[in-house]
């Protein structure tokens, strides 16, 4: 699409704030009215649209990405959305550990282990890892902990949970994210193990590189996204 304002800024609305392009207040793509939590969120989307060139590129708008997610697709699917997140605790990417070569499993306690200990900690989940691929089931008191803690986030929490755990496959490291207990770059590199170590014996080819720098990108994006819900 071609660009077809001069001017973006954040405005306040009246149950929370806009972004107004020309002095008219913006709509998701699926027409809703654009209303975000806080003027930080508002603000960095309004940065986005102003620095399009002269054709519009939504892969630039992450922020207008999450927030637009969060209010076309979530909030009236919220129960679906948060049931589908929680459920990847089921198969959590780091309970599943390989089973050789001794230097990947270690690669992989040494990372992931510390992650479960923090689950148990903080949400009093406990998932068991096994080695290999074969599911396993877990807890079920556990899984309705997590499935509560899921379900405790608003629409635009949700959609900044649901691009970190889609992503790296992980519920426990989306939370851990969220919570503050993992960085965008730590949590990158957890859900990276298995890559970083292939690409370490053997390289990345191009396809596989790309992969994992769109993977790196969406995982940021939303570490951001839900820090200027809190700002």
């Amino acid at each position: 699409m071609k660009r077809f304002y001069q001017d973006a800024a954040a405005v306040a609305m009246e149950k929370g704030f806009g972004v107004a392009l020309d002095g008219r207040n913006i709509r998701t793509p699926a027409k809703a009215a654009l209303v975000v939590p806080t003027q930080s969120v508002a603000t960095v989307i309004a940065k986005e649209w102003d620095a399009q060139g002269d054709e519009i590129d939504p892969v630039t708008m992450p922020v207008m990405k999450f927030a637009s997610t969060a209010i076309d697709r979530i909030r009236p699917n919220y129960a679906r959305v948060a049931d589908d997140l929680a459920a990847y605790a089921q198969t959590d990417l780091i309970c599943y550990r390989a089973e050789r070569p001794v230097d990947l499993v270690q690669l992989q306690t040494a990372s992931w282990q510390p992650l479960l200990v923090w689950c148990n900690k903080c949400h009093g989940a406990s998932l068991r890892a096994t080695q290999g691929v074969i599911p396993i089931e877990q807890d079920e008191a556990s899984l309705s902990k997590l499935l509560a803690v899921v379900h405790s986030f608003d629409d635009f929490a949700l959609s900044a949970l649901h691009g970190l755990t889609t992503t790296s496959g992980s519920l426990v490291i989306g939370l851990a994210v969220l919570a503050g207990h993992l960085s965008a770059v730590d949590a990158v590199g957890a859900s990276q193990v298995d890559d970083a170590y292939q690409a370490g014996k053997w390289g990345y080819d191009k396809d596989a590189a790309d992969a994992l720098l769109g993977r790196r990108r969406e995982i940021e994006a939303a570490a951001a996204f839900y820090a200027l819900l809190h700002e």
